[in-house]
């Protein structure tokens, strides 16, 4: 398949990192699934061990919720990169957005640069938040922004962009 960088957006259980799955899978590349998720609480536990559960066992496995650009370049000096399949920006963008003004705009920007200069193929999945209502808060407000801003950004520097609607593909870039 060669070398690409995919974005995977879509909606809540709209199939999304199922989709994103297959090309990991379908690259025939090493992988490695970059989770960003944090575990607060028993559901989230369960979640958290279906997603587990579901991998193949030969995947590897980073789990970091704030600093992603370092997560890229962990891999990028390896003679073959592994597929990263980064799970997922809604909430890396919730964890950066409780870790303060600062934090998330240097980890926002290092992460974009990280991904522009990653020499392997790469799926980022995504919600599309531009499809539903306006947050009443402006906590809500602030996260549908900035990950459609991120969303954005990151469509702007992949090759390829796809929505799930319903677990069917919708190409939209590449």
């Amino acid at each position: 398949m060669g070398i690409s960088q995919t974005l995977v957006i879509g909606g809540i259980r709209s199939g999304k990192t199922a989709l994103a799955e297959r090309l990991a899978t379908e690259s025939g590349d090493a992988v490695v699934y970059v989770a960003t998720a944090t575990v607060g609480d028993e559901e989230m536990a369960q979640r958290v061990k279906r997603h587990v559960d579901s991998r193949p066992a030969r995947w590897g496995l980073a789990e970091e919720p704030l600093r992603l650009a370092s997560v890229l370049k962990t891999y990028e000096g390896e003679r073959l990169p592994p597929f990263l399949l980064v799970d997922c920006m809604s909430l890396w963008v919730s964890n950066l957005l409780f870790a303060g003004g600062e934090t998330f705009g240097q980890e926002r920007e290092a992460f974009l640069e990280a991904l522009r200069n990653y020499p392997g193929s790469v799926a980022i999945v995504s919600n599309e938040v531009g499809l539903g209502t306006i947050g009443m808060d402006p906590l809500t407000r602030r996260f549908c922004d900035e990950l459609g801003w991120l969303n954005q950004a990151i469509a702007a520097t992949c090759d390829r962009v796809v929505m799930s609607v319903a677990g069917q593909p919708l190409w939209l870039k590449g």
